[in-house]
């Protein structure tokens, strides 16, 4: 088969292009890398499965410039293209301050009016200022992970018995920790009882299909820091999904913790300065990843797609870092991922079938917060 014929089959080209126009092929070649990069992994897992997963579990298609999920939109500025996120509560209720107005009701007729007339750089850096996810088409470029030493070098291994501690949500890096349980890793999913992973709040087969297989911690992060630190200092692994900040203000960041041999510190952000908050879509619009209507102008690629793509990115570096020893901290920024897959070639449009995304089979239900306390203190106590 072709690039362009396994896009379609994929169920991503039903994910890309117009509402109203035909499907857009632009991106096969993410589709085929993406399947070259996981197959290092050994697993027989199949890319377009990881990539259109969520979608077919919600049962999506393409929406052009509103993302497939709908929380996610592309605005156009004086002088080019930005992306807005509003999943949160917060960030819905932040649109007044962001345009100066109060506007109730539906926010985003009242954003794409107030963009209009204001260059993207000020529109983003407005609504990065309030804290609200935001990014230029195009700004973030394509870089390798950063990798910094961080404690002692260990022997080469691989990920089967390795203890990985999963302090992420969401996406793309419970779907790292989803890889490395199916590559034999022990993967302890870390979540405080008072804000457990968002995703626990939807629909559960998407938290079932990305955490299924691993065990669950539910720990106050702040009251129980000494064994959030003994937990951390028995990891082979370490997934973090939060801004650094986040767990070093606590004296638990990948410098705080004494580390065992070969630990590697896997640090998951939307950008690379990891400053600002991002979700898969406008992470996506950042890297320049999108896809195009009849006209050339942009629209979503997929669904989310730099989540998936930075999770699969972030298994294969996590296990090359351990056949390297580890004694490494990795960072993965989503927009970085994104700007990587975006470089690579477009392809031609063309007449190809298309095929909605299959669902995704789920190996296991993902565990109740908290369910497996006494098993990870015991793994503890033993390390």
């Amino acid at each position: 088969m072709s690039l362009a014929s396994d896009w379609g089959a994929s169920g991503l080209a039903w994910l890309t292009g117009a509402p109203d126009g035909p499907p857009d092929f632009s991106r096969a070649a993410v589709l085929a890398h993406a399947g070259q990069v996981l197959g290092r992994l050994g697993l027989g897992v199949d890319a377009a499965s990881l990539l259109a997963g969520r979608a077919a579990l919600r049962g999506w298609t393409r929406a052009g410039r509103c993302s497939a999920g709908g929380a996610s939109r592309l605005l156009a500025a004086t002088d080019g293209w930005w992306a807005l996120t509003l999943s949160r509560p917060d960030d819905v209720d932040a649109v007044g301050a962001l345009i100066s107005s109060d506007q109730p009701g539906e926010p985003w007729a009242a954003l794409a009016g107030w963009a209009s007339d204001r260059p993207v750089a000020e529109v983003v850096a407005r609504a990065r200022l309030l804290d609200i996810p935001a990014a230029a088409l195009g700004e973030a470029t394509a870089l390798p992970a950063a990798i910094r030493p961080a404690g002692p070098r260990g022997p080469a291994r691989g990920p089967r018995g390795a203890l990985v501690v999963d302090l992420t949500s969401l996406w793309a890096g419970p779907l790292c920790g989803r890889l490395l349980a199916q590559a034999g890793a022990t993967v302890v999913k870390v979540e405080s009882p008072a804000r457990p992973d968002g995703s626990r709040s939807g629909p559960r087969e998407f938290f079932d299909w990305v955490n299924g297989g691993k065990l669950s911690c539910a720990v106050d992060f702040d009251a129980h820091r000494a064994f959030l630190a003994q937990l951390l200092g028995a990891a082979d692994v370490v997934l973090e999904g939060s801004r650094p900040a986040a767990l070093a203000r606590r004296g638990l960041g990948p410098f705080d913790v004494p580390a065992r041999p070969g630990r590697v510190w896997l640090q998951i952000t939307a950008h690379d300065d990891g400053n600002f908050p991002g979700f898969g879509d406008d992470a996506a619009v950042a890297g320049g990843l999108v896809g195009f209507d009849e006209a050339g102008g942009p629209v979503f690629c997929g669904d989310a797609i730099a989540d998936p793509l930075t999770g699969i990115e972030s298994a294969v570096a996590v296990v090359d870092a351990l056949g390297r020893g580890g004694g490494e901290v990795i960072g993965v920024s989503l927009a970085s991922v994104a700007a990587g897959y975006a470089a690579l070639p477009l392809h031609c449009a063309g007449e190809h079938p298309v095929l909605a995304p299959q669902r995704p089979r789920i190996e296991a239900a993902g565990p109740a917060l908290g369910a497996d306390n006494a098993r990870v203190g015991e793994l503890v106590s033993r390390c």
